[in-house]
């Protein structure tokens, strides 16, 4: 009996060790990006500092405290950086295990390219030969969505996720006591449905730095994951995560909890007093509610009478929530010391909006600031409302507002510095052409594409660009596109080029005909300005000032001509034709053309140029005639000129101020 006895112990006992093993030692993969824009050759010395750097991550998870280490290996030029976060609730055992085996797949995967990163659910690896150490790294990105669909009120739990994710987000960035930086939670969705929730940041990062790579995460779920019962968004500095089922570890990890939307204990409770309170509730709602229309009434008339005295910025411009909004401005003592005192040297680029300078704050932060016309008649409170506005736009492709100066005549605009200049300085340039090769040039188009669907459709407000061309493309350190000049059309009110009120700004070549015909403006006049933009970077050519000997006027006329005689892939830049993906490079011609469609109703929007961008097996139908355009030079529209008096008349609407 004993015996038996015993082995029935030892039975259960292996049992539960082998469950608990089991869960311990299965990290499981997720994703992973080798940049092949930059490579080394194999059997290097960059190539040895690589093994040495994975070695060394390998053997250091023992000797760290809140799952994150961070080593270099070799000498300039062949230095590599490299870290490893695991997942704030998994084991010291299991983090070992996983960031082992990240570390020998990143190696197998990434075979010559200097920079690699690897995503396991537990544990994430990433190596560099440039400096990544407290560093906001949002890019490169991967947006992963559940294939079940949320059954319910949608509306409703996008606003649960939200309020989750933000409550998640700055206990992270500003109530971390772990030093993980690394948060859980969840929230009762139904009755039988939670929420579960998980937020973390690399540990080296400050809390700024984490709270700006969670805002540019979290504002990728609606492009990634609307509609759907989970999803994640993967960054290098910061990842988010949720699902309606429990996939982190209840270990006594910093958890938030949100209360029910609605509880059913208070409901019963209020059906059984709603007759005996109904007459206390008229009573006291009716004299609240003829006040309140009383005093609408009156602020109408108040503000009709400001509108008549005030009338620079339209009345649906006015945003009356500026709070936390000085904590933005910066002093112009600062600003001028930064940008030399707006020193020529300093001197960027000069736009319809003012100049734009290079500047290095006393962190070393570098910045552009934007040195708007003295000639602008808009007013510091409606300066101001705007700048509330435009700071709520995050999202990795748009070049990042930091602040602003405010300061007697003086407007200034704050913007994050980046480095690589514009698209057109590679693109319409001989000699840096070949910078670009077609993996960064997809890249680049599928980047612009996601920046306007955010301004379109998925940001707080609703941004229509006007004046998207190439040399508002940006491209930051990893060439990456950052839409810049998204804001400033509207700062300078609905209908405002610089003090000339009423006119059509924008730039030929880029301008959607029935823009600068008629004077209408859509989200589809900026779908044809991305349909020019693809076309260009394909070709490497300009559309307006294309010359072309078989007759056709523009790159679209050409491209429009070559599509219908069955050899689209000719206008390829020359510079592309030994390493291209023909399959790649022919659905973005498609997708460019469906763009430039004369007719605006046919032109995609930005959620199925996208999703076209994004997939193979989307269907694409078949494009129309192109739009032609009314004259010839890559010029932007000048302040005066026939028949733009007339065009004025038309009244544009640029952005929805109600929030999403």
């Amino acid at each position: 009996m004993a015996s038996l006895y015993a082995t029935i112990v030892l039975v259960l006992l292996f049992i539960f060790l082998s469950f608990s093993n089991h869960g311990e030692a299965a990290p499981t993969y997720t994703s992973h990006y080798c940049d092949n824009a930059t490579s080394f050759t194999p059997n290097s010395t960059y190539q040895a500092n690589i093994k040495a750097l994975l070695s060394s991550l390998s053997s250091h998870t023992n000797s760290t405290k809140n799952g994150f280490y961070n080593t270099t290996a070799g000498r300039d030029p062949d230095l590599v950086y490299g870290t490893f976060l695991c997942r704030g609730d998994v084991s010291a055992d299991l983090c070992r295990k996983c960031v082992e085996i990240a570390c020998n797949d990143i190696a197998q995967r990434c075979v010559t390219e200097k920079l690699g990163v690897i995503w396991y659910d537990e544990c994430t690896v990433r190596y560099s030969d440039q400096n990544i150490f407290s560093i906001i790294r949002e890019v490169p990105g991967m947006d992963i969505s559940s294939s079940k669909i949320i059954q319910g009120d949608k509306d409703g739990f996008n606003q649960l996720l939200s309020s989750l994710m933000k409550s998640l987000m700055n206990r992270v960035a500003y109530d971390d006591q772990s030093g993980k930086k690394f948060a859980t939670g969840e929230a009762n969705f139904t009755g039988s449905r939670t929420l579960y929730s998980l937020v973390q940041c690399t540990p080296d990062l400050n809390d700024a730095l984490c709270f700006r790579c969670l805002q540019s995460a979290i504002a990728s779920i609606p492009m990634c994951c609307d509609g759907k019962q989970g999803g994640r968004v993967l960054l290098p500095s910061c990842s988010i995560r949720y699902d309606m089922s429990l996939f982190y570890r209840l270990n006594g990890t910093a958890s938030v909890v949100l209360p029910s939307p609605s509880s059913p204990n208070s409901t019963k409770q209020g059906a059984g007093k709603r007759k005996t309170s109904s007459s206390i509730i008229i009573a006291i709602v009716a004299p609240v509610v003829t006040s309140l229309v009383l005093l609408v009434l009156g602020l109408v008339v108040l503000r009709k009478k400001a509108r008549k005295k005030y009338n620079a910025v339209p009345e649906e411009n006015v945003v009356e929530d500026i709070d936390g909004l000085e904590s933005l401005q910066f002093d112009l003592s600062t600003l001028e010391a930064a940008v030399n005192n707006f020193s020529s040297d300093n001197k960027i680029g000069e736009g319809g909006f003012g100049e734009v300078y290079k500047g290095k704050l006393r962190n070393a932060q570098e910045i552009a600031v934007k040195r708007l016309s003295k000639r602008s008649n808009q007013g510091t409170k409606e300066f101001k409302n705007e700048l509330a506005l435009l700071t709520k736009l995050q999202h990795r492709n748009l070049v990042r507002l930091l602040g602003f100066c405010l300061d007697g005549d003086e407007k200034l605009l704050v913007y994050e510095y980046v480095p690589n200049k514009s698209l057109d300085h590679f693109l319409f340039d001989p000699e840096r052409q070949g910078d670009l090769d077609w993996s960064r040039r997809f890249k680049i188009i599928q980047g612009i594409s996601r920046g306007l669907l955010y301004l379109h459709e998925d940001s707080p407000l609703r941004i229509i660009h006007r004046d998207l061309k190439a040399s508002n493309i940006l491209l930051d350190e990893d060439m990456n596109a950052r839409i810049s000049d998204f804001g400033l059309a509207r700062i300078f009110g609905v209908d405002q080029n610089q003090t000339n009120t009423r006119r059509i700004v924008g730039t030929y070549g880029y301008m959607a005909p029935e823009y600068a015909m008629q004077g209408q403006f859509s989200m589809k006049s900026d779908v044809f300005s991305f349909g020019v933009l693809i076309l260009e970077i394909i070709s490497g050519k300009k559309n307006s000032s294309f010359h072309d000997s078989e007759g056709a006027e523009d790159l679209t006329s050409y491209s429009w001509k070559l599509w219908r005689d069955g050899t689209p892939l000719e206008m390829l830049d020359p510079k592309l034709r030994t390493n291209y993906s023909r399959n790649e490079v022919a659905r973005c011609i498609h997708v460019g053309l469906l763009c430039v469609q004369e007719d605006p109703t046919k032109r995609p929007m930005m959620t199925t140029v996208v999703l076209m961008l994004d997939s193979c097996s989307v269907s694409l139908p078949q494009p129309q005639s192109p739009a032609s355009f009314l004259c010839r030079g890559n010029e932007s529209i000048p302040q005066g000129g026939k028949g733009l008096e007339e065009l004025s008349n038309n009244e544009v609407s640029i952005t929805e101020l109600e929030p999403r």
